[in-house]
């Protein structure tokens, strides 16, 4: 069975469980950061000012209805004013995260803005990045200010002078996963330039990436799930949920396949949080066609065609831990 997606939760919930995520990922401290989710009424769901993030509960969740009322048993966040300030600005934007992850706040301090073009898809998922210059924290001023940023329809990030970051999203989940994978990078170029330096990629490489997406991939209907392959998966949504908690996959990125029998096997699929697969979501892939109903990885002729060459393996993992990827994208071998 398909699990809820954060997104058709009710505000209070989607809000609890993605600051959940934040701080469980060392990615916010008890005190700082702020989440909110603006409801189709103009209603402004957000955190509470002055609790332990890491033990907020759906009723600390304040809500600031249009007309300025306020609901809950505390203040709302004191950077109130530059969600509203955003929401003013871009009014396809649904969703708002700020917070201060370790690698961001670096950048926001040393005055420059990241470059995502480091892996294809973390440019896709993040795009162009804006720059706020720094204002006192819980400012009208600093609302202005990112306002301002917000303004230029090619942002949807904004790196914060001396403070963090505030990202936008025209839902919950695609806000967090840019906050995610921007953090990402951060934390990859940082290790890369220990190692010497980073090569980034070309517009033209990134824009190939999205041009050649896999878009042909035949379906099969006569689907069987014997208990050897209910258990296949079963172990891989294990070992993904596992890769998630160690830091190893992001909700973006990370691709698991296992060999079921001859070159046929088992996929995650596309498009899905990692932290969010469950059995059902894996995808059957049978003489070269996907199970109907379902969207294999995008890298899944990469893994037939080693499964075809190599009889051996028997399982493939692609995914991008920080540590690796800064030897990946320094071009810095690794001496074992």
């Amino acid at each position: 069975m398909r699990q809820l997606d954060v997104n058709l939760m009710h505000p209070v919930e989607q809000i609890n469980v993605i600051i959940g995520r934040i701080y469980r990922s060392g990615m916010t401290t008890t005190s700082g950061g702020n989440i909110s989710i603006r409801d189709k009424n103009g209603d402004i769901w957000i955190t509470p000012s002055g609790v332990d993030k890491g033990s907020l509960t759906t009723k600390d969740i304040m809500q600031v209805k249009q007309d300025g009322t306020i609901i809950g048993p505390h203040r709302p966040s004191s950077e109130l004013p530059f969600h509203r300030a955003i929401y003013e600005a871009r009014p396809e934007i649904t969703a708002i995260i700020h917070a201060h992850p370790p690698a961001l706040v670096a950048f926001s301090i040393a005055g420059i803005v990241p470059d995502t073009k480091i892996v294809p898809q973390a440019h896709h998922i993040c795009g162009d990045v804006g720059f706020a210059p720094y204002g006192t924290p819980g400012s009208e001023e600093l609302g202005e200010k990112i306002a301002r940023e917000f303004q230029d329809t090619r942002y949807r990030a904004v790196i914060m002078e001396n403070h963090g970051v505030v990202l936008g999203g025209v839902d919950m989940m695609d806000a967090y996963q840019r906050f995610e994978t921007l953090e990402f990078c951060c934390r990859t170029i940082v290790n890369a330039k220990r190692l010497g330096g980073v090569n980034y990629l070309s517009d033209e490489q990134v824009s190939q990436y999205v041009n050649h997406l896999p878009e042909n991939i035949s379906y099969f209907m006569n689907i069987d799930y014997p208990s050897e392959e209910r258990a296949i998966r079963r172990e891989m949504v294990d070992i993904i949920r596992r890769a998630c908690n160690q830091g190893l996959m992001i909700s973006t990125y990370g691709t698991v396949s296992v060999r079921w029998k001859g070159d046929d096997f088992l996929i995650t699929p596309r498009n899905l949080a990692r932290w969010d697969i469950v059995p059902g979501d894996i995808v059957q892939i049978k003489n070269g066609m996907a199970e109907a109903g379902k969207v294999p990885s995008r890298s899944v002729a990469l893994h037939q065609r080693i499964y075809q060459l190599n009889p051996h393996i028997n399982s493939i993992i692609c995914t991008q831990p920080i540590n690796l990827m800064a030897h990946a994208v320094s071009g810095s071998a690794i001496s074992c």
